[in-house]
């Protein structure tokens, strides 16, 4: 180095520099936030999809128990199911039941004067259903439309 020099105007450039810096985020910084805020909010709605669906799920199963309850009730009062799908507590359920479906839900309901079975598509897994019957069974199965055959029902096996 020469005598007499100083390294005066680099410092006070590279303050310059450092104090415009401080005034803002750069356009690669900004995007990045924004990249990793969408994909956190992608995995968020995907988990939220997935609990809707189980809700639906778990509406359906209970508005099916209210049916079941209530066609034992219907049986005790007439000794028979025969007419108890067209009961009216029976209907809000299945109208219920059709809600928390979708459009894609299909609900089945059948009875004879000793039998009656229900059927609902699940929304979790459309390829299932949730099935209640006269004889206690209530239980996931693969059959869409119960069967009730002389007084036996088949569907809820």
């Amino acid at each position: 180095m020469r005598a007499g020099r100083t390294m005066e105007p680099l410092a006070a450039y590279t303050i310059t520099m450092y104090k415009n810096r401080s005034q803002g985020f750069t356009l690669i910084e900004l995007l990045v936030v924004i990249a990793i805020i969408g994909v956190l909010s992608a995995v968020v709605l995907a988990s939220l999809n997935t609990a809707r669906s189980k809700g639906n799920d778990a509406a359906i199963q209970s508005n099916l128990s209210t049916i079941q309850t209530q066609a034992e009730i219907f049986y005790g009062v007439g000794n028979t199911y025969t007419g108890v799908c067209a009961d009216a507590t029976v209907t809000k359920a299945i109208t219920a039941t059709e809600s928390a479906n979708g459009t894609g839900g299909q609900v089945t309901c059948t009875a004879t004067a000793t039998a009656y079975a229900v059927s609902s598509t699940l929304v979790a897994d459309p390829t299932k259903y949730w099935c209640i019957d006269s004889t206690g069974n209530a239980k996931q199965g693969t059959s869409a439309a119960p069967a009730v055959n002389a007084g036996a029902v088949t569907v809820c096996s």
